[in-house]
């Protein structure tokens, strides 16, 4: 079973963290293979819900863009150097492959052998050398073993061609000979008496008695083939070590964990058929060819507190979506075929999450429904929030009682834990609850920040509002406000780049100043973006 991501926005607050978590439990309760994850940093507010309740952290997410280890590569085709050329070339022909990633010992990248590389072997190589194993010879030659004293052979061939007396009296053999004979007595007997490290006997070829106490007196390597003497010249080179092949072991590789994306900008360039893939130990684990791209397995997701492209994962358009669980208006995010969509018109998403454990007749265990009732308290601000529904009053009533806890205090000190700016620089306040909208190709962005202390940041004032025009210049955003909200005083304070100005002053319809007080102005979702929206619409 695949693995399953969930996940809220990029901005996670309390609700986004705590409905991927417990959403994520319920899921791996029905059988599915779940992880919750986040997109950012998690801020004050949801680190205290999380110690409270001991719940651990959801691990970062950077993206879902599709990587090169969700495509069908051919995994495992790898050959060891110290395979024969012979072997190579068998296991392409097998495969269909025109190359072959070569590797060291414990799968270390050596390197990659191409078809043309071959090709290019046969052609311009010198095959008078031989550096390879005796079980190589055997399997390359179909030979048998006669005498073994070495592992490793490595010296000069020389075919036995010549008349005996002309080859007894013009050649000179030394231990660094390879010979090549067949029914030849005294040229063999020359040979062994002459220590040299091979004799490759031809046509099933017995050696005679003598000759092979000798040899085995000499320390000579025997083996005896059943090819012709022109055959066995033929294939001998193929027996060597396919690392003997080094022309093109300087090749391009990728890791699994590069995107497709970057892997197909690249191959624009260089136009090669055969990638070898390897890991981040640049062990080999296998050939990638372009033609593989064609299958391939993008990441599995389920989105929580969210359905906006801009606030989703970098990649979001190349995962499979399964599932969206959302109390937000529709946003942009398409699917290629019909999911489930959860959408409920509540205060929380946990309160959507909470309703699909009672559905399922899932039982909630303690610290699942501590995750439940922060994202709910969170986002509905105690219940006094006017996205506050009837089900959610009656979602956390039956939480608290459950939990033995006092909600309203237990709240208090949820949010109170968020407000700190302690420690905290202009962009940690803005970034702390941020999304991105899109309204007619345009782009503006809300932070939200809680706080009951708003002089803290009006001595700052224009730092921030400074900080707000770089954000929009940067990511080309008609507005970047910042919502500071007051729970004790139900309203927010108002801050925003420069540029925005007219659409603050049609959206409120009046003339507004940086740092205005706005009753009753409590819930992003209902007090600001639907009249932000609409400014931009007309």
């Amino acid at each position: 079973m695949e693995k399953i991501y969930i996940f809220g926005h990029k901005k996670p607050d309390t609700d986004s963290i705590t409905s991927c978590i417990a959403l994520s439990y319920l899921k791996n309760k029905l059988g599915f293979d779940t992880e919750p994850r986040r997109l950012g940093e998690i801020n004050k507010e949801t680190r205290y819900a999380l110690e409270y309740f001991n719940v651990e952290e959801p691990a970062y997410l950077n993206d879902v863009k599709l990587q090169l280890k969700d495509v069908e590569y051919h995994k495992d085709f790898i050959l060891n150097e110290n395979e024969s050329i012979y072997s190579g070339y068998q296991y392409m022909l097998k495969e269909g492959l025109t190359g072959i990633p070569i590797v060291k010992k414990d799968n270390d990248f050596a390197g990659l052998i191409t078809m043309k590389d071959l090709t290019y072997t046969f052609i311009n190589d010198k095959h008078n050398t031989l550096f390879t194993s005796y079980d190589n010879l055997l399997k390359v030659l179909n030979a048998k073993e006669i005498c073994r004293f070495d592992e490793e052979i490595n010296g000069d061939l020389l075919v036995a061609s010549y008349k005996t007396q002309t080859f007894l009296d013009k050649v000179n053999l030394d231990n660094n000979r390879i010979l090549i004979s067949g029914d030849r007595s005294s040229i063999i007997e020359y040979a062994i008496n002459s220590k040299v490290k091979l004799i490759i006997l031809s046509g099933d070829l017995q050696m005679s008695e003598e000759n092979l106490l000798l040899a085995k007196k000499n320390k000579v390597n025997v083996i005896v083939s059943p090819y012709d003497s022109f055959h066995v010249a033929k294939l001998v080179s193929l027996s060597n070590y396919i690392k003997t092949m080094v022309r093109s072991y300087k090749t391009t590789n990728f890791d699994h964990c590069d995107y497709v994306d970057d892997f197909l900008e690249i191959n624009e360039k260089l136009r090669h058929t055969n990638y070898p893939v390897v890991d981040k130990n640049d062990k080999c684990l296998g050939l990638l060819r372009i033609t593989d791209l064609n299958s391939k397995h993008p990441k599995k997701v389920i989105l929580v507190d969210h359905n906006e492209k801009l606030q989703s994962a970098d990649g979001i358009e190349e995962a499979e979506i399964l599932e969206i669980v959302d109390h937000h208006n529709l946003g942009s995010i398409t699917t290629n075929q019909p999911i489930n969509f959860r959408n409920m018109a509540v205060g929380s998403t946990c309160t959507i999450v909470y309703t699909l454990f009672k559905e399922k007749n899932v039982e909630i265990p303690r610290e699942i429904a501590g995750m439940l009732i922060s994202g709910i308290l969170s986002d509905t601000l105690i219940l006094k929030s006017p996205t506050t529904t009837e089900t959610d009053r009656k979602v956390v009533l039956e939480l608290a009682k459950d939990l033995n806890i006092d909600y309203e205090k237990y709240g208090l000190d949820l949010l109170k834990a968020g407000t700190s700016l302690d420690g905290m620089t202009i962009e940690d306040v803005l970034y702390n609850d941020y999304k991105l909208y899109t309204v007619n190709d345009k782009n503006f962005a809300i932070g939200q920040f809680f706080t009951m202390n708003f002089d803290d940041i009006k001595v700052k004032m224009d730092e921030y509002i400074k900080v707000l025009d770089e954000v929009s210049e940067a990511n080309n955003c008609a507005l970047v406000a910042l919502y500071v909200t007051d729970i004790i005083k139900n309203g927010s304070y108002i801050l925003y780049n420069r540029k925005a100005q007219n659409i603050i002053d049609v959206a409120y319809e009046k003339e507004m100043k940086e740092g205005d007080f706005i009753e009753k102005c409590v819930s992003r979702k209902k007090n600001v973006v639907p009249i932000i929206m609409d400014a931009l619409d007309n």
